[in-house]
């Protein structure tokens, strides 16, 4: 909703936003690619290097915790098979799903050409087949970025009809996991038998396994349940880079080649260290399960907005109730909720009243009351009421779509510190190989004991953990974002975490952010006309306007039966008013300073303005240009304060941010509104377009300012403040253009929507700190032997899943998270 949306007004908009913002390069477009094979921070600069190199992408930055790459392309370029073959070119994968349509209409082999032209075309296909004998379609596409709807639609531009059969999915994942963890209790097992042989020499016993007992056990291990950490390794390996795997894959090695060496007599001494090469692959593999357990976990508010729309929908159609799946459904439909089903698209109460519970969606615990006129939001759930509600978004354009957009970008965003990071990753690996090579010649050359610097050697590859490095940013991103978003907050990227936690000063728009927008005509005070000819005159001006006070001013007009004439030649000022003609001659209604430059005199009305604006009133002028001009009246509005006001403002200000009141509206309603509010500085009658003025001066005075509001009059402020908070109730611009979004009109969630954002900045510096601190401490240690392999394999997985675990600490209660 677009409020006083006239041509000069959204052009003037548009001018301030461009000069608020830095202009975004032209002719982009992203794409999110679902990776899978990464374990480390070398992982993910690989994947990103193999990325950026394919012809058409602008950039590439990877997220470990959420196993994606947020891709930026040149628009029209979207060749799916080239990134996926880069992807796979450095031993990594895309992860995709397979869907099946039924296809009618297809008569030969052209129409079998334009159905699969029509589902390659869609966002997120990467391969499309049709077999015109069976009249279906199988489309590859990359996970959890397609959607079933655009292909129906695309499918029926081609002229033809498209039906979602089936998803070839399964329960692929919840299979995958229970392999895994089947196979870390397995791993687990074969290796206990060598351990106890292990512990058994340690106390003095000479019990020892037959050697063909342990080499089987031990050769089973390594080259069974650790194939997957020898093949990535050497993978990287054959493409010159270094990742975890291949310090796993080198440390079990060497110690498993070593003990068959051993098994070799004369040759040997017969020191074997199967135990070390067997239960470190079992621990770390143990390692990651925790850890994807963990990350599964922090992302599951994301899959949950996914999984609230329903598959299916009940749509009226030709005065019948029809099941039809949501891919079939389209723009207009009408859409039948009965108690207790969620709703399955966006839309408009056409017909009903129930209580909603809007929880998942807008963060509010308590169900609230939509009817006839209302907008809801696919996800949410009805009460005990029956609703009709005509479709106006699906998919990808649906309020969850775009939630779940806003926390993907957000989470595959990187904070300055995560470059830095990524370039110590970089040379990490070869660093510890390194530190191997040279522990062994320390041992062997200084010492003379070179079995100890073998060990020693193993030792260092196994604990080394660039896991840790990568994880620490992209793991606190990740709960962070879920738990802003579980809370009614959209972080829209590193940034804003960044910013927030510099704040020391919060700008407060007043319409529609600390009052509740919606203003009501208290009194109207003619000059030579009757009461009625004013309201019918303003209102003929102000009809169709989406400005607070121009609905006002008409909904008081119908309130008394008043029919306005009607107007053309609408012209908008922004900030001042509007003009227009009418059978009456021209007119004018806005602001005092509106009338006075178009050459009216207003003299006669001044005294009265006055008093109603000491009264915190909003006045409105009116007045007439031809065939005289003259004022023609007042009408005074006034808008009531948000009742969560008072009590967010005071929370804020205790806590000692200054609070500044930034608006157009008069000096006398901007002083009322903060007094009532305790606000420390106001700056009233500030048009539109000066509003980002304000905010600049207030950073240049060296304030770190933080900018709440809700309208496109804001939007250029939202972008100069160093952090730009939009009310979820504004409009789409004001939305786009801040980096923080509240999904419901409650001002408490600014104070919330900073500590979770401090909250998640303080997470990132405590996983950076205890990743680095981690390796700085334990490298020297097994350098030194005073760390064995089997200890070194366990801190290892001790380290990346302490990473994971401290940054869900997040996803706590909201009152337990507090910067």
């Amino acid at each position: 909703m677009i409020r006083g949306a006239g041509p000069d007004h959204i052009k003037a908009m548009a001018d301030a936003l461009q000069d608020a913002t830095t202009p975004q390069p032209a002719m982009r477009r992203t794409l999110t690619l679902p990776i899978k094979g990464m374990h480390c921070a070398a992982c993910v600069t690989t994947v990103e290097r193999a990325l950026s190199g394919v012809a058409g992408v602008a950039s590439a930055t990877v997220n470990l915790a959420t196993e994606r790459a947020q891709v930026t392309l040149d628009v029209g370029w979207a060749d799916l098979a080239a990134l996926s073959g880069a992807v796979a070119s450095v031993g990594y994968d895309v992860r995709r799903s397979s869907h099946v349509f039924e296809i009618e209409g297809m008569t030969c082999a052209t129409c079998v050409g334009r159905v699969e032209r029509a589902l390659r075309s869609v966002e997120g296909v990467i391969s499309a087949t049709v077999n015109l004998a069976s009249g279906e379609a199988r489309v590859i596409a990359l996970d959890g970025q397609f959607d079933p709807a655009r292909a129906v639609a695309a499918v029926a531009k081609a002229g033809y009809h498209a039906r979602l059969k089936r998803t070839a999915v399964g329960r692929a994942s919840e299979w995958r996991a229970r392999l895994e963890s089947g196979s870390v209790v397995l791993a687990l097992v074969l290796s206990l038998p060598l351990v106890a042989e292990m512990i058994a020499h340690m106390a003095g016993s000479h019990f020892a396994l037959p050697w063909w007992l342990a080499l089987g056990l031990a050769t089973i291990v390594q080259f069974g349940f650790g194939a997957s950490f020898l093949r990535a390794g050497f993978a990287a390996l054959r493409h010159g880079t270094g990742n975890m795997d291949l310090l796993v894959a080198l440390g079990t090695s060497a110690a498993f080649g070593y003990s068959v060496a051993q098994l070799i007599q004369p040759f040997g001494d017969g020191a074997r260290y199967f135990e070390a090469s067997t239960l470190v692959i079992a621990l770390v593999r143990l390692g990651r399960w925790l850890e994807a357990r963990a990350k599964r976990r922090a992302g599951a508010t994301l899959r949950a907005l996914y999984a609230l729309r329903p598959d299916q929908a009940t749509v009226e159609r030709d005065g019948k109730a029809v099941f039809v799946p949501l891919a079939e459904l389209q723009v207009k439909d009408i859409v039948i909720v009965r108690p207790g089903e969620r709703v399955p698209v966006d839309g408009t109460i056409v017909e009903g009243t129930s209580e909603l519970d809007e929880s998942l969606v807008t963060g509010e615990s308590l169900p609230v009351t939509r009817d006839v006129g209302a907008r809801v939001a696919a996800g949410s759930m009805n009460g005990t009421g029956l609703l009709k509600i005509e479709m106006m978004a699906l998919g990808a354009e649906s309020t969850i779509a775009r939630i779940a957009r806003a926390v993907e970008r957000a989470q595959a965003s990187k904070p300055a510190i995560q470059r830095l990071v990524d370039r110590i990753s970089a040379i990490f690996v070869p660093i510890v190989l390194g530190i191997a090579i040279v522990t062994v010649l320390a041992w062997g050359l200084g010492v003379g004991n070179w079995t100890m610097g073998f060990v020693s050697a193993v030792s260092v590859l196994v604990i080394a953990c660039p896991c840790a490095l990568g994880l620490a940013t992209p793991a606190a991103l990740v709960a962070g974002t879920a738990a802003a978003a579980r809370r009614g907050v959209l972080l829209r990227d590193s940034e804003a975490i960044e910013q927030a936690r510099r704040i020391d000063t919060i700008v407060f728009d007043k319409t529609g952010t600390l009052t509740i927008g919606r203003p009501s005509v208290v009194a109207c005070i003619p000059h030579g006309i009757s009461e009625q000819e004013l309201l019918s005159l303003a209102a003929a001006v102000q009809m169709g306007s989406e400005h607070p006070l121009g609905r006002a001013i008409a909904a008081a007009a119908a309130a008394k039966g008043i029919t306005p004439p009607r107007a053309r030649l609408f012209r908008v000022k922004p900030g001042r008013g509007v003009s227009a003609t009418a059978a009456h001659g021209s007119l004018l209604v806005g602001s005092r300073r509106f009338v006075e430059e178009s050459g009216v005199e207003t003299a006669v009305l001044v005294q009265q303005a006055d008093r109603l604006e000491a009264e915190g009133r909003t006045v409105v002028w009116v007045a007439e240009l031809a065939p005289s001009p003259r004022v023609l009246g007042l009408i005074a509005c006034a808008d009531q304060v948000r009742d969560a006001a008072p009590v967010a403002l005071a929370r804020l200000k205790a806590r000692g941010f200054r609070l500044v009141l930034i608006t157009g509206d008069n000096a006398s309603s901007a002083h009322r509104v903060a007094r009532a509010l305790g606000i420390d500085e106001v700056h009233a009658g500030v048009l539109p377009e000066a509003k980002s003025a304000e905010i600049l001066a207030l950073r240049d005075s060296g304030r770190r300012v933080a900018m709440v509001g809700d309208g496109i009059n804001d939007a250029p402020a939202l972008a100069a403040a160093d952090l730009g908070i939009a009310i979820g109730s504004g409009t789409d611009v004001a939305m786009e253009t801040a980096a923080i979004t509240l999904m419901r009109s409650d001002l408490a969630l600014v104070e919330e929507a900073i500590d979770i954002a401090r909250a998640t900045r303080r997470k990132i510096a405590e996983n950076l700190v205890w990743a680095f601190s981690y390796n700085v401490v334990a490298l020297p240690l097994a350098a030194a032997g005073l760390l064995g392999p089997l200890i070194a394999g366990a801190a290892m997985a001790f380290s990346s899943v302490s990473v994971v675990s401290n940054a869900l600490l997040l996803l706590r209660r909201p009152n337990r998270i507090r910067a």
